[in-house]
């Protein structure tokens, strides 16, 4: 997986942008981030899951996913190696990130439209 894979899966969400944040890239929802690039360095990504879905995640894909370091990690912040990433399982932690983030009008609405 690419920097520009990352983005581009991230942007095909509902209303997604990429801003940024510390110098980071990061994709937001109505202002709100959900995932970012470069956390903890260049070659990792970062989605914000709940702990239980990065319990899930961490599971399944040990090589792919980690838990950000300190509070963050524990509150389900979770690190993304680019290089292990596979681009099934990415999109699918990126859409549940997103999930967890963008107002539930507007995650009703993608749902009715995506059955």
């Amino acid at each position: 997986m690419t920097v520009a894979q990352f983005r581009k899966i991230a942007t095909r969400l509902p209303e997604a942008v990429e801003s940024s944040h510390m110098g980071h890239p990061d994709f937001r929802v109505r202002g709100k981030v959900f995932a970012s690039l470069g956390y903890p360095d260049a070659g990792w990504g970062m989605v914000k899951l709940t702990p239980e879905q990065q319990a899930l995640c961490l599971e399944a894909e040990p090589a792919m996913f980690a838990p950000a370091k300190g509070a963050w990690g524990k509150a389900g912040a979770t690190c993304v190696q680019l290089k292990a990433a596979k681009a099934k399982p990415l999109t699918a932690v990126l859409a549940a990130a997103w999930r967890n983030t963008a107002p539930n009008a507007l995650v009703k609405a993608f749902d009715e439209e995506n059955p």
